[in-house]
């Protein structure tokens, strides 16, 4: 790095912490004057501060076993979307990024953006070989701006952990860390690169011809820089544009829902941000997966113990129910099936105060209250879930505002179209 780029990168330190320190400062001064909700000011606070904030939001919100009930549902609304930044700065960037003239990479690149996110923003684009692509810029600074955050975000732990030793989260250290090493994966677009690899690869192994993921063009894509083939179709929560290429919505669905179950199993990662803005249906009627950003990885038996319990629940079996959570979370003590049985039982009693079984048809709307729930139950029994079970447990969430709109009387655990276990080769055959 040349010494330009250091103090480049030092003044951005700096003004970074100025900007931070004015914006909690105003954050301070209107909770004083007007009392909001904690979590609330916080969200908004956190959206104000941008990129790593805006992150580190998305993880409270998906790490219910980590932080209090009324943060993680406030988060749940946290916006990605930010004022795009002009095309001077991205052009800027893609030179510096490659040791040779844009024209000899790209024919055309379109200057208004796609998408603007906090870390990152999307144009259209023409190879000069012709292909149609979109590129995925990394934000001049980002990763500047990230690691004052993270190093900010420790400071405060350091002091918390100081002066309110009794906290409730007393592996504040732990939780910063696993944001960073998160945060820091997000911002490596040659990781990326690999997670859509890896997942082509199962898509081959398996002979899955219905959904694919965009091809990755290697000799023009750096660790700042990823350009990908270009996708064109709908998304899958429009049901009248699907209509244009699929006579069955619902199947495409399916379809989609069943290859991410395998992927569980099967592939070495699971797409855990498969939200509608990177689940497209495309005009030729395959399933597109897109942005494969957020990645979880989970043990096989994880799954099947989710799937167990799940099933458990279609029968109102609170004893199976509590024998699969335990294999669902990792505990050092020795937990009482008994009285956790009986613990579950109340939940859906105060939960429902009618059949469970409703829950998972998605008839109620409670499976993100009854996530919660069962999380909270867990720790009073010392089960702690593994961190990725958050990410599959949010990903569920989307697949069931997917089928609101698509399919809204399929039973999640009862269709018979519905593979949630895959009968594959084992995954240590599948991906070597």
């Amino acid at each position: 790095m040349s010494e330009n780029h250091l103090l480049l990168n030092s003044l951005r330190s700096i003004a970074r912490i100025g900007e931070t320190t004015l914006v909690l400062a105003a954050a301070g001064i209107r909770y004083a004057n007007q009392k909001p909700p904690t979590s609330l000011l916080v969200r908004e606070t956190f959206e104000k501060l941008g990129a790593t904030y805006i992150k580190l939001g998305q993880f409270i919100a998906s790490s219910p076993s980590l932080f209090p009930r009324e943060y993680v549902e406030e988060f749940q609304g946290c916006l990605d979307q930010t004022t795009p930044i002009p095309f001077s700065e991205i052009q800027a960037l893609l030179i510096d990024e490659f040791d040779r003239p844009l024209t000899e990479i790209f024919s055309h690149i379109e200057q208004k953006p796609l998408a603007s996110a906090s870390i990152a923003q999307v144009h259209a684009a023409t190879l000069v070989t012709g292909e149609d692509v979109v590129i995925k810029v990394q934000k001049p600074g980002v990763e500047t701006i990230l690691h004052t955050d993270l190093g900010f975000v420790h400071f405060a732990t350091k002091l918390l952990e100081r002066f309110v030793p009794k906290l409730k989260f007393a592996s504040l250290a732990a939780i910063v860390n696993e944001i960073k090493i998160r945060m820091v994966r997000e911002v490596d677009f040659i990781e990326e690169a690999q997670n859509i690899l890896d997942f082509q690869h199962f898509l081959e192994k398996t002979n899955n011809t219905q959904v694919v993921v965009p091809k990755v063009y290697a000799k023009a894509s750096t660790r700042r820089v990823l350009t990908m083939e270009r996708f064109y179709g709908v998304s899958m929560t429009n049901i009248d544009a699907m209509k244009q290429y699929t006579k069955d919505p619902a199947q495409a669905l399916i379809t989609a829902m069943n290859t991410w179950f395998a992927s569980l199993m099967l592939c070495k990662s699971f797409h855990a941000d498969l939200h509608a803005g990177n689940l497209m249906l495309l005009t030729d009627g395959r399933v597109g997966f897109i942005d494969f950003g957020i990645v979880g990885q989970l043990k096989p038996e994880v799954w099947q113990a989710s799937i167990s319990f799940m099933q458990a629940l279609q029968t109102t079996n609170y004893a199976l129910m509590a024998e699969n959570m335990v294999s669902m979370g990792m505990t050092h003590a020795k937990v009482d099936l008994k009285v956790l049985q009986s613990d579950i039982e109340k939940m859906f009693q105060t939960l429902l105060m009618a059949d469970p079984q409703k829950i998972i048809s998605g008839e109620t709307g409670d499976l993100n209250t009854l996530l919660m729930d069962m999380v909270q139950v867990g720790e009073r029994h010392g089960i702690r879930f593994p961190s990725d079970f958050a990410l599959l447990m949010k990903q569920m969430l989307y697949f069931d505002r997917f089928m609101q709109v698509l399919t809204p009387h399929m039973d999640l655990f009862g269709d018979a179209r519905l593979q949630l276990v895959a009968d594959v080769e084992p995954v240590s055959k599948l991906i070597h």
